[in-house]
């Protein structure tokens, strides 16, 4: 059992020291992890991203205001956002398309990543992870 939680510790503790920073990083990829489903009636339920339609990844580039699948996905699909801001650490990505509304929001200390995706009658509510891209 001791040997157990040691283990548990020196995982938690690498997980911690290896945490993806993102400060000054203009282009990354995230991955979905959770997701949610609500509609305008108050009900909600949990789902796997992809019974969602949400990519496994995303490659998001600050300079050009882009949020796209990747190639090897084969899905082809890119949105700009219009409205990008980093502020106490968190970066905030905005943008309407197709009668969507979406919002990230990422911290640059852990890569840690909120996504909502809302339109008329539902939303959309993905956590995940990212990275920088180059690495």
């Amino acid at each position: 059992m001791k040997q157990t939680l040691q283990a548990g510790a020196l995982v938690l503790i690498a997980g911690i020291a290896t945490a993806e920073n993102l400060a000054g990083v203009d282009r990354f990829i995230c991955s979905s992890a959770q997701a949610q489903i609500c509609f305008e009636t108050g009900e909600c339920f949990s789902a796997i991203p992809w019974e969602l339609d949400v990519p496994d990844f995303i490659v998001v580039d600050l300079d050009k205001k882009t949020v796209s699948t990747t190639e090897a996905s084969n899905l082809n699909r890119s949105s700009d956002f219009s409205k990008v801001e980093k502020a106490d650490g968190v970066i905030y990505v905005q943008g309407i398309e197709d009668g969507r509304a979406f919002s990230f929001v990422i911290h640059e200390s852990t890569g840690h990543m909120t996504a909502a995706i809302a339109r008329d009658g539902f939303s959309v509510t993905v956590f995940g992870a990212c990275t920088d891209v180059d690495i």
